[in-house]
């Protein structure tokens, strides 16, 4: 299929256009790229694999039927991910490359979170459906400008807390929702606490790594392997910790199995222990406390927490507490596990039941073609992703804050809200 290019220079000003939702992204012209719904020859959806280390190269390596295009910053993931996708997929390192072709109907991003709200707008503008891991974002701007671009412009968009897909999740969220518990009032999580760094010192850019392209948005900072590849996860401003982690997988679940996906806490009050002098600055011990109101309810996240004596052995989870009895559920990113007298409950004649998700990505793929809401969409995403942005904010600022669910802001504390955005590093701005 023959391909048309978007003239670069007009595609690099326009990534200054789009301000977290609130300036209007940037138009590209009709008939250059891909059509909503469009599929490719024999109904195959090419897709771009955007971010090709360790979940990306996962994701390739199960979905290697739809790789068209494989992109990294780092040479040596790319030279591994050729051999996966083949030799007649695209390959390159800036993504904006595969953005620009017409024959990619969609795209997997899997690159750091710091990327995924720019790339994702980006994908949206040029007209391609979206799977990005999660987080959904970094900030609560960023996650406004990905919904607003994914409605804009008529995209289906999956973001990867993919324990919603999984068997045990069906059946657990059907127990709570048949009121097997009561009225559910508690949930409490446990994980792992954060690592601690023993202050790795840092050293030249390794010649294989674009480092600039890697940092894109994020603020300039030297190059440290501890902080770059896996590592990101522990440095706030990047990965944010387990919380933005995992906690994008327990919060997905928690939120889903209480039915609320739109609604949002009234106050979240965090506390942590800021780890010793090193390359990371997420806290190593952690204990949120989230309170929802209408119906009430509340959300605990601890690390390390306090493992029930149900605790079957995965190393996080989380606890749900009803009035008539509670129930311990396990994982959520892989594997899960629930409690027996769960899996074997069956929905009774006129209960509620919920989609039975063929796969994360599978739903992805059908959503495609039908053009309607996966599972994960962006809206509950972004629900999260504001549990773990403002949970951490809290941290950092000592205190307790009060947050207003409609508008996406803290009540009364302007300090706090200024820290809901942030400035991308130049063309990087959302």
């Amino acid at each position: 299929m023959a391909t048309q290019q978007l003239n670069r220079r007009k595609f690099l000003k326009a990534t200054a256009a789009v301000a977290a939702g609130f300036a209007t992204p940037y138009v590209i012209p009709s008939g250059v790229l891909a059509e909503p719904g469009r599929e490719g020859a024999n109904d195959r959806i090419n897709v771009g694999f955007i971010g090709i280390g360790g979940r990306g190269r996962g994701h390739l390596n199960n979905e290697k039927q739809m790789a068209a295009a494989v992109c990294d910053v780092d040479k040596d993931h790319l030279a591994a991910a050729v051999k996966v996708a083949g030799e007649k997929a695209f390959v390159c390192t800036d993504y904006r490359r595969i953005l620009e072709r017409k024959d990619i109907d969609a795209v997997l991003i899997a690159t750091p979170d710091h990327w995924h709200g720019v790339q994702t707008v980006h994908a949206c503008q040029a007209g391609k459906d979206v799977y990005c891991e999660k987080p959904s974002s970094v900030t609560i701007a960023e996650g406004r400008a990905m919904i607003d671009a994914t409605r804009r412009y008529n995209r289906v968009v999956q973001i990867g807390s993919q324990g919603r897909s999984l068997p045990d999740s069906f059946t657990t969220c059907e127990f709570i929702r048949n009121g097997m518990l009561g009225k559910v009032n508690k949930i409490m999580c446990f994980h792992p606490e954060n690592p601690v760094d023993n202050n790795t010192p840092n050293s030249p850019v390794p010649p294989e790594l674009d480092y600039d392209m890697w940092l894109g948005p994020a603020a300039w900072r030297p190059y440290n392997k501890a902080r770059t590849h896996f590592g990101f996860r522990f440095v706030l401003d990047l990965g944010g910790g387990y919380i933005r982690d995992r906690g994008a997988h327990v919060f997905s679940l928690a939120t889903w199995f209480m039915n609320a996906d739109k609604q949002g806490p009234v106050s979240i009050d965090a506390t942590g222990e800021a780890p010793p002098h090193g390359v990371y600055d997420c806290p190593s011990k952690m204990n949120i406390v989230y309170e929802f109101k209408n119906p009430d309810w509340t959300l605990v996240w601890g690390q390390p927490g306090e493992k029930p004596p149900e605790y079957k052995g995965n190393h996080f989870g989380f606890k749900v507490w009803g009035d008539t009895d509670s129930i311990v559920f396990e994982g959520g990113d892989g594997g899960c596990n629930t409690d027996a007298k769960v899996k074997r409950y069956r929905v009774p004649a006129g209960g509620e039941t919920v989609f039975h998700s063929p796969g994360h990505v599978k739903d992805w793929v059908n959503c495609i073609k039908t053009r309607q809401d996966p599972l994960m969409n962006i809206e509950a995403a972004h629900k999260v992703a504001i549990l773990c942005i403002v949970g951490n904010i809290s941290y950092i600022l000592g205190r307790k804050l009060m947050w207003d669910a409609e508008k996406d802001r803290v009540i009364g504390d302007e300090a706090a809200n200024r820290l809901l955005y942030r400035e991308g590093r130049a063309p990087w701005k959302l």
